[in-house]
């Protein structure tokens, strides 16, 4: 093996290493499930590593895997045209290391919220996903999902309109997950 391509390999292995709880967790978010979520993970990094060389050295080479992500999702819902089922729980993300800053980390019932973000359609669910969780302004969640800022920001509108109405997680909130 070539020097070069031994370096870019573990280049891109320290990418992965590092972002792989990251890239669950939102997958997660996503699909409502662990399985389809690792599916997905797995799906983005393969398209992700042929296209290295020019991933690497991007700008911006979480924002090219998200869109990656985001895509490879896409084409799965036009697929099945259906959405996906709530998780029956949410016991296989918990091998991720909790972040501190992190929201949905340290929410008290996350798995009233989780289940409240799989009844979302699946660009609401991108558009909170994105927006929230991963922090992105609109024009890079825009980008991500391939659409306008404006699209951007209705989905994710109307998707926080449809979380905040759930009694289950309307409850959470009102009594910070204390009931």
């Amino acid at each position: 093996m070539g020097v070069r391509k031994q370096s870019r390999d573990e280049e891109f292995q320290s990418f992965v290493v590092g972002r792989w709880p990251r890239l669950m967790r939102t997958a997660f978010l996503l699909t409502g499930e662990q399985h389809v979520a690792e599916d997905l993970v797995q799906t983005t990094l393969e398209q992700v590593y042929v296209a290295w060389h020019r991933v690497g050295s991007a700008d911006e080479p979480d924002a090219y895997v998200r869109r990656v992500m985001i895509n490879a999702h896409a084409r799965r819902h036009r697929r099945k045209l259906k959405e996906f089922l709530a998780p029956k729980d949410d016991a296989g993300i918990g091998r991720e290391i909790p972040d501190s800053a992190d929201p949905i980390a340290r929410a008290d019932d996350r798995g009233a919220l989780i289940a409240a973000l799989s009844q979302l359609p699946p660009r609401q669910r991108e558009a909170v996903v994105l927006r929230y969780w991963e922090d992105l302004s609109e024009s890079q969640a825009a980008q991500a999902m391939g659409c306008s800022v404006g699209t951007v920001k209705s989905n994710a509108a109307k998707g926080i309109a449809k979380l905040r109405v759930l009694p289950g997680l309307a409850d959470t909130v009102t009594h910070g997950g204390r009931k």
